[in-house]
């Protein structure tokens, strides 16, 4: 039996930086440019659109870089997993090469930023290494070192690794980035307030009106005008866009301890295997590293995620020096899009406009996918030479036909849970069988609800229909939240909406029992 420690449900990186107070607004608003979402492609987007000169104005739903960015593991590298052998056959040589290139930018326009703006955000240069274990494999590792090599990126295959186990091989790059992500943004969001732009938090914004001049409504009933508009939420909260057919949300776990900082591995590690794990660390203390272990990937609303904790706590146990033994741990879980095709989704939200753009789709790589949309979209909106990489990435991009069968196993996935949840789930007939400090989704008086009793006994009522589309939550027992499996809304065990596509929160219903 694993010995209990003490556990801070909440990432290192949020619990380690002091919150944010940007107010909301008090009135209607004009601007050059709307930034809507305040992660990491947001901040990264405003930043470079004020120090072109713009009049910015960014709205966060809730606070900034505590979203899906305050919960990441914090890698910036341009080598993502075996992507580049894939890349280079579905999209071509020359498409892979500048997919490198975009992302190797993003790792160097980073250090830059820290550098020229003397932001302290615990930076250092790492190898980034995609590793896997089983031996039959390793040609699949000489492969994508020999793709990531055309592509320009100075890879190479290695047979042996600093890990305190055996590995089949592993692909390595050099001088990459980890950092602490909100150290950066938050330092980044004051500097954006310095040079003349505006960052407003607990703006949630519901509605967009596209045109000459887009106008964007609030949740408190304000409304902004600008000429253009960005759509930074990681998951697209307007449907008009479409990209929510070529999207599918993951989740993954993510455990931190500090260890000696002898038993902490200097680079960053990955093993695109079956069951995903990933490897590294940060600065800690004098003594100490902090280790971090993620994995065990899963889609929203699937459940079952205390076990998945400890199973990935069982592995960082028995494979990392130092983790058992630590005197606290954090977890956290991290939010991913995957699309169709393996590249994000950066430029012109759809083929009808020219003044609404959109990032998403970054696929588990989005501390260098939002610092390459920082760049990508002031280059759209400001005018003037764009990024030799623009066209890999636009939206309007159409479907190739080996992606028709992913888009459409992304749909039946959503037409499973649409349907087949409404059939088939694991719904209690009763209020009285939700135990206290779980949740459960109940048929009250002829309507699905998601009922939650506290450790008091105390239950919460709301409608287990997503606001997006329709879909029913399900419980996640470990972080207590409502998760919508179709597109990954999430929502506290009140109904407010933690994450989109989501804008609006679930609705409240009366206790009650069920009709006979």
């Amino acid at each position: 039996m694993a010995a209990e420690r003490p556990t801070v449900d909440e990432s290192y990186w949020m619990a380690t930086v002091p919150g944010t107070r940007f107010s909301p607004p008090d009135t209607d608003l004009t601007a050059d440019v709307a930034v809507i979402g305040g992660g990491i492609a947001g901040l990264c987007t405003a930043w470079e659109l004020v120090r072109a000169g713009l009049d910015v104005v960014l709205l966060e739903a809730d606070r900034i870089a505590a979203g899906v960015t305050g919960y990441t593991t914090a890698k910036l590298t341009a080598l993502h997993g075996l992507g580049y052998a894939r890349l280079e056959a579905t999209h071509g040589a020359d498409n892979a090469a500048l997919y490198a290139l975009s992302q190797q930018d993003a790792v160097e326009r980073t250090a830059a930023l820290c550098e020229e703006l003397g932001i302290d955000a615990d930076l250092e240069r790492a190898a980034a290494c995609t590793y896997l274990e089983d031996p039959r494999r390793a040609d699949e590792l000489r492969d994508e070192a020999a793709a990531a090599r055309r592509a320009g990126l100075d890879a190479s295959f290695v047979a042996d690794t600093e890990l305190p186990f055996p590995v089949a091989g592993a692909v390595r790059v050099q001088r990459q980035l980890q950092f602490h992500p909100r150290r950066f943004l938050v330092a980044l969001a004051e500097r954006i307030t310095a040079a003349g732009g505006r960052v407003h938090e607990r703006t949630r914004v519901t509605g967009l009106h596209d045109g000459a001049r887009c106008r964007l409504s609030t949740e408190s009933g304000l409304m902004v005008t600008v000429r253009d508009a960005v759509i930074a939420t990681h998951y697209p909260v307007f449907d008009r866009t479409l990209l929510f057919t070529r999207l599918k949300p993951r989740r993954e776990l993510v455990l931190a301890a500090p260890v000696p900082a002898g038993d902490a591995p200097k680079g960053m590690y990955m093993s695109p295997a079956d069951r995903v794990r990933s490897v590294r660390s940060a600065p800690y203390d004098e003594d100490r590293r902090l280790l971090i272990v993620t994995g065990e990937k899963f889609e929203p609303g699937a459940g079952g995620v205390r076990e998945r904790f400890a199973r990935l706590d069982a592995w960082a146990r028995e494979r990392m020096p130092g983790f058992a033994e630590a005197e606290l741990a954090y977890r956290w879980a991290a939010q991913d899009n995957d699309s169709s095709d393996h590249l994000p989704y950066v430029g012109y939200a759809h083929p009808g406009t020219q003044h609404v753009f959109v990032a998403t789709g970054f696929g588990g790589w989005g501390m260098s996918n939002g610092v390459m949309t920082g760049r990508l979209l002031a280059a759209h909106i400001v005018g003037g030479p764009r990024p030799a990489w623009t066209d890999l990435y636009d939206p309007r991009r159409l479907p190739q036909v080996r992606e028709t069968a992913e888009v459409a196993k992304f749909q039946t996935a959503v037409a499973r849970h649409f349907v087949g949840d409404r059939l088939h789930t694991g719904h209690v007939d009763s209020m009285d069988e939700v135990p206290p400090g779980s949740g459960a989704v109940v048929r009250l008086e002829g309507h699905r609800c998601a009922v939650y009793r506290d450790e008091s006994g105390e239950a919460r009522v709301v409608s287990a229909r997503c606001t997006h589309l329709g879909c029913l939550v399900q419980f996640n027992d470990a972080e207590k939240v409502w998760e919508c499996p179709c597109h990954g809304s999430r929502f506290g065990t009140d109904g407010a909406v933690l994450h989109g596509p989501a804008t609006r929160p679930l609705e409240p219903r009366e206790p009650g029992e069920p009709r006979g």
